[in-house]
């Protein structure tokens, strides 16, 4: 079925497919990932797979968001709006780097910029489930906080963007390039502190 049509249908063994998908993608990449592995992986047919999702494209979609939406959900229980930027921020911060620091962040990701040229909508999707969500809660969280008078942000959309990418500064460049494949605590503090040291001097009151 072509995917201008094709829709996804839940039913009992819906997460069970799921679970083989996400061990098959993460392991082999979209285009690597076999539809047979994936059936076999979640110990169902592959009739049964094709009936809950009619193309691979809309099952990693599916596994690529629920996977974002979890980390999302994460990062959002470290966000609470009545406590002060420097106690809440380097939460928000650890609770970004897990995501895309990890390994299963990691693929994702490299899915989505290696397929974005034929299915635009993948990266979209990705951003849509995880980073948008996040954004718009420390958006709220920074309006809350400028309200009490603890931080000034003319330009919200661009502090909070400033924000992430202090979190992402050193580690996240030598990830991508394969530079470094993982990172201690003690790096990990330094960057967290440096981000939210930073976006306080500059917009802290």
């Amino acid at each position: 079925m072509g995917t201008e049509t094709a829709a996804v249908r839940r039913g009992r063994k819906f997460d069970q497919v799921l679970e083989g998908a996400r061990e098959v993608f993460l392991r082999d990449g979209f285009e690597g990932a076999n539809v047979d592995d994936i059936a076999r992986a979640a110990g169902v047919s592959k009739a049964t797979l094709y009936s809950y999702f009619p193309d691979k494209r809309l099952l990693f979609m599916e596994m690529a968001t629920r996977q974002c939406q979890r980390q999302a959900d994460e990062a959002l229980m470290t966000i609470e709006s009545g406590r002060p930027p420097a106690e809440v921020l380097p939460r928000v911060a650890r609770s970004f780097l897990g995501f895309v620091l990890s390994d299963m962040g990691q693929r994702i990701f490299r899915i989505c910029v290696a397929e974005a040229d034929r299915f635009p909508d993948l990266g979209q999707k990705f951003y849509q489930s995880g980073p948008m969500l996040m954004k718009r809660k420390l958006l709220d969280y920074m309006a809350a906080a400028a309200a009490r008078g603890e931080l000034h942000t003319p330009d919200p959309d661009l502090a909070a963007d400033q924000f992430v990418e202090l979190c992402k500064a050193d580690l996240w460049a030598k990830l991508v390039f394969g530079l470094r494949v993982s990172f201690t605590e003690a790096e990990i503090a330094r960057v967290v502190e440096g981000a939210v040291a930073t976006f306080l001097a500059r917009y802290g009151r």
